[in-house]
């Protein structure tokens, strides 16, 4: 049998990784010297190149496809939130707008009650006012039950505009001061001036000038600004209710009297809250 010899083995090894390690630092200096790949490695790398673009650019393609319709989805959903944010910020900017407004009447109404100590009254909320009808009446929430009577005088914010013509249990309707129904607005009224009042009847709206107009046969001077009451007389309505002051004053179409056109204290067009005069304070039914 041959011995194995150790030696022989451990010399050969070494030559093997004598050779390797000379043939890789061989390898690196040449790389070192020149960058240049030789043809053959050139081609397999320029052919691996275009196969790579190839198979990658659909992928690139779909993948740029997706996000592009992701983002155009995602801006979509955006802007529909932000029409909604601005839908509901104009909404709610209305509704603060409305609130403001009632508040307003309100305070005008708290005010003209505060100045009305020497009369027994009612307040009512305005539950119907039909666009047909809009300048001749309206219905409030009060009625019998409350003390509301045929007749009683109604003013809004800071002046009258008009009294009652029905009323039922819970709700009264109410004739309006610009209405057409020449028998309904007559409110016998006082003139204060300077030099002392004159008196009239209150019997007409111009709807144009949206101003009232009380005729008058008295000769008593009458002047811009005045202020024009009720004066009580007739009985049909308590006196010294506020109605408006006098913006001007001329002849009727016949010469004989003379048109005080008055610019009303209440805005007769927007009304939400009235105030019913049901008599003096103290007076017996």
């Amino acid at each position: 049998m041959r011995k194995f010899n150790p030696n022989k083995n451990i010399i050969i090894i070494l030559i093997v990784v004598i050779i390797v390690v000379a043939t890789v630092s061989i390898t690196a200096a040449n790389r070192a010297k020149d960058s240049d790949t030789n043809v053959v490695q050139s081609a397999v790398n320029d052919t691996i190149s275009v196969v790579d673009k190839v198979i990658t650019a659909p992928g690139r393609w779909l993948s740029s496809g997706v996000q592009s319709v992701s983002n155009l989805i995602n801006t979509y959903d955006e802007n529909q939130k932000l029409k909604s944010e601005v839908d509901q910020y104009d909404e709610v900017k209305q509704q603060t707008k409305n609130q403001a407004q009632e508040i307003e009447r309100l305070k005008d109404e708290l005010e003209l009650n505060q100045t009305l100590t020497s009369y027994e009254k009612v307040t009512a909320n305005v539950i119907t006012r039909s666009p047909d009808t809009w300048q001749d009446m309206l219905i409030v929430d009060k009625g019998s039950a409350d003390g509301v009577e045929g007749n009683m005088a109604v003013m809004s914010q800071k002046g009258l505009i008009g009294r009652v013509m029905e009323v039922n249990a819970h709700s009264s309707k109410i004739q309006l001061l610009t209405s057409d129904n020449k028998s309904s607005n007559h409110f016998p009224v006082k003139i204060s001036s300077e030099n002392g009042n004159s008196f009239g009847l209150l019997n007409k709206y111009d709807t144009k000038e949206q101003r009232l107009i009380a005729e008058t046969n008295d000769k008593q001077e009458i002047k811009e600004g005045d202020i024009v009451q009720t004066s009580g007389l007739g009985g049909n309505s308590p006196a010294d209710l506020a109605i408006g002051t006098v913006e001007k004053v001329k002849s009727d179409s016949f010469g004989l009297n003379r048109e005080v056109y008055i610019k009303p204290y209440a805005q007769m067009y927007d009304i939400s809250v009235v105030t019913i005069i049901q008599r003096m304070a103290g007076a017996t039914e």
